[in-house]
């Protein structure tokens, strides 16, 4: 996937939060448009959760998600934290195929944990949680791969908890499907 123009550089921007239970609606054809009138070039989202496709001046990364976090708050009214990647790193994260040796059933979740910052987890890896059915195989500088098995009592919402013990609440996390679909668009 190459950007639309020689100068700039294809990102991956998620936001955090967003069209969760009816709160920080955010509708993605406005979203769209008011990144494309900062500037952002091939806007493109994908479902309605806040991953967004786009080309934009090769700039530190914390300038861009800076830039679209103002964004965000001028055209919605609220804050959402937004974490960038480039293509390039998306793409060496889905060639590492952290999870290519999970056994899948229909009750298995592929998490991908993006941080916007390096953290020093307490957490001892693999973390596997006192259930068994949450397991954390590998962690980064950018980002956390996890296993969830659902079961009647347990939800991805009771893992989520644990990433954010972890690994604190400037955090993001997207199931696997995503990730991949992310970069076939």
């Amino acid at each position: 996937m190459k950007p639309s123009d020689a100068h700039s550089i294809r990102y991956v921007a998620f936001l955090r939060g967003i069209n969760v239970g009816g709160h920080k609606k955010v509708s993605m054809a406005e979203l769209t448009k008011a990144l494309e009138k900062a500037g952002f070039k091939n806007v493109q989202t994908l479902l309605n959760s806040g991953n967004i496709l786009f080309d934009a001046p090769e700039d530190k990364t914390p300038h861009v998600a800076e830039k679209i976090e103002k964004i965000i708050e001028q055209s919605f009214g609220f804050h959402s934290n937004v974490i960038i990647r480039s293509v390039w790193d998306m793409q060496k994260l889905i060639d590492a195929d952290p999870f290519g040796n999970i056994p899948m059933t229909d009750d298995t979740q592929l998490y991908v944990t993006f941080l916007a910052e390096a953290v020093t987890a307490t957490v001892k890896l693999p973390y596997k949680s006192p259930a068994g059915n949450f397991t954390i195989l590998r962690a980064s500088n950018t980002e956390v791969c996890s296993v969830l098995v659902l079961e009647p009592t347990v939800q991805s919402t009771d893992a989520m908890k644990i990433l954010e013990k972890s690994y604190g609440k400037n955090v993001t996390t997207r199931n696997w499907n995503t990730v991949l679909k992310l970069l076939k668009n």
